[in-house]
């Protein structure tokens, strides 16, 4: 086996492989050896790996061509895919926990894996050593996934989670996250949604059986979340939390069937499951039309975690290079388009501070009547007079149906163009029942 990359996933990898070398070979059928393990520069001090120095190797596309398996844990596009790429060509099968490789260039990967016959297995790319893409990949294979719906980004749901349990700002909140080493120096890519959007291109892809893209989610972050959001969903019994949804839509008269996927923040009823995960812990929904609901819950990040899916795939792959055989290819049989977040239904809840006079509330419901956009809830409370202004002020609190998105986003436009609307104050969506 070669081992590319040996970070905090690589030395936890490499490190559980020598400790239970004995076990694995007992699950296996034959010993594994590690022949090489790539890294970027030599020297450094890498004992936490608890493996000879001899084998650290800078030359990694050497090293991938002298492998019966080979494990990916480096991470980016390039040159994780040049070198995967090399070790099919070689013969090899591949353990990766590459989500954003896998979110671009899955469909190239699968075709180069099946052209010579050997393995492609990536469990530890999504929500890391909770066992959920081979459920959909294989024990859901006889049955129709409807939805996906899940935390799948620990960072995000540790700052978000520190925002109401605490009252933290959202900036406090992702330095309490990186000092605990939950968000990296530069966090964009989880609190933008681009970690989550990867992974939520990966379960659609494997639940609905079409080739799905990261390019084809729609991704909004959590930056824009602020304490106000936070205390408005508190009061209306709900939590926040960044949201991968992947839902199979039927065809209706305004819309085509196909394939809902996106990221983004919405409130959800603390009555549900997924508003008890905590801290930097994930948790995914699967809604099947026979198996009904599943829940997987579990530590999405951290070296020992995530090795452990890697190494569940290691297994796997290796009893296949033994016994013969081989896992599950790419199934992209259905071909479903991926459908434009307009033609998503959610719900909306939209805060609005507004001139406290007669006809104010008449002019609103106009409008969400205008876009045929139902109103679930409404609620009205004066605003205090902080600006000293001379008309009265009024907060109204508004909750919608299902709608269209598209629908949905237009009536926030026409509402804040209304006179007797002062301010949008806070808009986001609403999930989970």
């Amino acid at each position: 086996m070669a081992l590319l990359g040996c970070g905090v996933v690589g030395s936890a990898v490499a490190r559980l492989l020598t400790e239970q070398a004995d076990d694995f070979e007992a699950r296996i059928g034959a010993p594994v050896e590690l022949v090489g393990i790539a890294v970027r520069r030599l020297g450094r001090d890498r004992s936490a790996a608890g493996v000879d120095p001899e084998l650290f190797t800078t030359d990694a596309e050497e090293l991938v061509t002298r492998a019966d398996v080979v494990v990916e844990v480096i991470g980016g596009i390039e040159p994780a895919r040049s070198l995967i790429l090399r070790a099919f060509e070689h013969g090899a099968g591949v353990v990766t926990a590459n989500k954003a490789l896998l979110a671009e260039s899955g469909p190239e990967l699968y075709a180069a894996a099946e052209a010579v016959g050997v393995d492609l297995y990536y469990e530890a790319s999504v929500a890391g050593a909770i066992p959920l893409l081979r459920p959909l990949r294989e024990s859901l294979a006889g049955d129709d996934v409807r939805k996906v719906l899940g935390i799948v980004n620990g960072t995000t749901n540790y700052v978000l989670d520190k925002m109401h349990t605490t009252g933290a700002g959202f900036g406090e909140a992702v330095e309490q996250a990186q000092a605990l080493g939950y968000a990296e120096a530069d966090p964009t890519a989880d609190v933008e949604g681009f970690d989550a959007a990867a992974k939520a291109a990966i379960l659609a892809s494997l639940a609905f059986h079409s080739r799905v893209s990261g390019n084809d989610v729609y991704r909004e972050g959590i930056t824009e979340v602020t304490a106000a959001d936070v205390q408005a969903a508190e009061a209306m019994g709900c939590v926040v939390k960044l949201l991968a949804i992947c839902e199979r839509v039927e065809a209706t008269p305004e819309r085509p069937s196909g394939i809902s996927v996106r990221v983004h923040p919405a409130m959800i009823p603390t009555s549900h499951p997924l508003a008890g995960v905590r801290e930097a812990f994930n948790a995914v929904f699967v809604e099947a039309r026979s198996a009904g609901e599943l829940m997987f819950y579990g530590r999405g990040a951290g070296g020992d975690p995530t090795a452990s899916a890697v190494l569940g795939d290691v297994v796997a792959v290796a009893r296949h290079r033994v016994l013969g055989g081989r896992g599950p290819g790419e199934s992209a049989y259905a071909d479903l388009p991926t459908l434009d977040m307009g033609d998503a239904r959610t719900r909306y809840f939209i805060s609005l501070d507004v001139a406290d006079e007669p006809g104010v509330l008449a002019a609103v419901a106009t409008e969400f009547a205008r876009h045929q956009v139902s109103i679930e809830t409404v609620r009205q409370q004066q605003l205090a007079d902080e600006d000293h202004d001379v008309e009265e002020r009024a907060e109204l609190v508004i909750v919608t149906h299902a709608a269209p998105d598209a629908a949905l986003g237009a009536t926030v436009e026409a509402l804040a163009a209304l006179p007797q609307v002062r301010e949008v104050s806070s808009v986001m969506r609403v999930e989970g029942e």
